[in-house]
This record gives C-alpha cells, structure tokens and sequence, in this order.
C-alpha cells in the first residue's frame, strides 16, 4: 500500500525530534541521576543499617589498680567497642563529658557494689542507651549493679536528640536549593565576575533569613532545643551559606552537573555520615570518617553543642563550616573570571571559534 504524500517526510522529521531529545549530554545527565539513586541507596543503608559502637571514647573512675585493671578489661571487649582511660575523679568525668572529651564514664565505688554510669543523651540518646547496655552487662558479670546519671539530658521536646540534625537538614536544603534556583533561572554558570558576586550577595542574604527562621522555629516556636537563639541564627547562616557557596562553585566548574555533585557531597555522603540518626562512634569507619569534614556532620556537631554542652568544642568543625564557606567563594570567583577572559578571547578579531551562550 502506497504512504500518503509526505509520510516519509514526518517520519524523518519525527525521528529527527527524537534523536535531538535523547543526546549524549541528556543520556549522561540520565546515567547520573541514575548513579546518584544508587550510590543514595548504598550509602545511607550501608551507614545505618547496623549500628555498632567502635572505640567510643569512655572515662572510667575508680582507685589506682582498679581503673587500670577496669581498662584493661574494657580494652579487650569483643569488636573494641570502648576507648577507655582512667578519669581522676566524677566531678573530671562530668566535666570531660560537658567538653565533649568523653561520650560517658564509669564511677566505680569502692566501698560497695552499686557504681554510676554518666552518659550524655543531648550528644545523642542511642549512644547512651548503647553505653547503658554494654555497662550493664558489664556490672552484672562482676555481681554488681549500675545506676545512670544524665548529665547533659536531652530537652523532652526533642525525641532521641535529633532535632539538631534535622534543623541542620534544613538548612543544608536551603542552602543547595538556593544556588539551584540560580542556576536554573539564570544559567549554571555566571557569565562575569559581578554576576558571580550578585550570586554570592543573594545566597547571604538567604542564609541571613534562614538562619534566623531555623534558630526560631527550634527554638521559641517548637521548644524542641535549647540554647542562644543567636548562636543557632549564627550557625544556620553559616551552615546554609557554606553549602551555598560550594554548590555555586560546583556549577561554576562543572555547569549543571554541579547540582548532582552538591547533593552527592551533602545529601548521599553528608547526611548519614552527620550524626544524626545514629552518633558518629556508632557509624561504620568510613562513614566516621568523612562525617566530621562535611557541613551536616561539622553542623549537627556545633548544634549539639549549643543546645546541650555549653557551647563547648566547636572550634574544629566551625572551621571545616568556614573552609566550605571560603572554598566556595573562591571557587565561584576564580571559575567566573577564566569563563569572562575565555570568552574575551573568542570574541577578539580573528577568532574562528563562535562565542558561547552566557548564562547570568
């Protein structure tokens, strides 16, 4: 049967559309999206599917022979599940524990049988729960009983300390959306050196506001934490700023594609390697690892800190926040102004190379 007058004509035209639609750059982008599912799915199941304490840094106070002897002993548990090291005294246990030195200790009495556990639920209620169970076991083996003392008890409102991690969640979101936003709007990558600073100016200001909205809502709002509002307003605005910045410089670099490593950096490897659901010495060695170098884990440790410790060791992970931050700023610069000369360059006389489209 004869085709129609112009049927061959559509159906190239039609195939034509379809190979157009399914590029290279589209079956890439496709594939990556592809890659970032798995790589979510083995990440967050591989860092919490099972939790096991590993070398969780453990006081133990008790006369001479016997907090050796203690040590030595919790040294050598199956799976080292303990770091332990002799403590002088309770009130030195509370203390190293309130600066974040120590996760709990043991206070032995010597003169009975009835010793003290000081554990920490604002540092994260399953790794004191955790350090109850290994303890008990403990004290049950020597005949003897242990009673728990909270000394930095996590708020009624915050169920299993995670209202730290998820409050920084949040932040992290708006920060990568954020620099998303400009980018789809705008283009991936900012046409000049202004424009790069424009960039950076609005991701401030939003770090600004939703730093304050998440110190607020946590805290008079919701009543889930406690704490400075003006120290978690600080810490949202530079958490959100961070990953701003560093999800810009990424576009910067690498264009779109950036988007997809911002989330590989905060949401695949970031989020569960943070803290959050299960405390760091709970986490297998490679999620441990990266956690505390990256925003949500460096975040959900400050936060931590200011709702339940006094505001105590965050000088570290402030600087990791800072050097995100910094990098970030750097980057987006430095990656807008070789984009500017590159294309300074071809648009000189003599070029045979057609200028690019600018994006702002």
């Amino acid at each position: 049967m004869a085709e129609p007058p112009g049927a061959g004509t559509s159906r190239t035209s039609f195939l034509g559309e379809v190979k157009d639609a399914v590029s290279l750059r589209a079956t890439l982008l496709v594939i990556g999206v592809v890659a970032l599912q798995l790589l979510f799915i083995a990440s967050y199941v591989g860092a919490l599917h099972n939790p096991k304490p590993r070398d969780v840094a453990f006081g133990v106070v008790a006369p001479g022979v016997t907090a050796e002897q203690t040590v030595a002993r919790l040294k050598q548990l199956p799976g080292s599940p303990l770091d332990p090291r002799a403590v002088p005294d309770a009130a030195s246990a509370r203390k190293q524990i309130l600066n974040r030195d120590i996760d709990g200790a043991l206070v032995i009495d010597s003169r009975g049988i009835k010793d003290t556990l000081l554990v920490a639920t604002g540092g994260g209620t399953v790794l004191a729960t955790t350090l109850e169970t290994i303890t008990a076991t403990l004290e049950r083996a020597e005949q003897r009983t242990v009673r728990v003392v909270d000394v930095a008890p996590a708020s009624a409102q915050d169920f299993d300390g995670l209202s730290s991690f998820y409050l920084v969640v949040g932040w992290c979101v708006g920060g990568y959306l954020c620099a998303s936003i400009l980018a789809i709007s705008t283009g991936a990558r900012p046409a000049n050196p202004r424009r790069a600073v424009i960039r950076l100016v609005v991701m401030a200001l939003v770090a600004i506001a939703g730093g304050l909205g998440g110190a607020v809502i946590v805290g008079p709002v919701l009543g889930a934490l406690p704490g400075s509002v003006p120290a978690f307003w600080g810490l949202g605005a530079l958490i959100t700023f961070a990953v701003g910045a560093a999800t810009l410089a990424l576009q910067g670099v690498f264009g779109v594609v950036g988007i997809g490593l911002a989330i590989l950096l905060v949401v695949i490897a970031g989020n569960p390697s943070a803290g959050g659901a299960f405390p760091l010495p709970l986490l297998p060695p490679f999620w441990n690892a990266i956690g505390p170098a990256l925003p949500p884990g460096a975040g959900t440790w400050v936060a931590r800190s200011i709702a339940y410790f006094k505001g105590n060791a965050v000088t570290g992970p402030l600087l990791v926040l800072s050097a995100w931050a910094l990098a970030g700023i750097l980057v987006t610069l430095l990656a807008a102004t070789l984009r500017r000369k590159h294309e300074d360059l071809l648009d000189r006389p003599g070029s045979t190379e057609p200028t690019a489209a600018v994006g702002g």
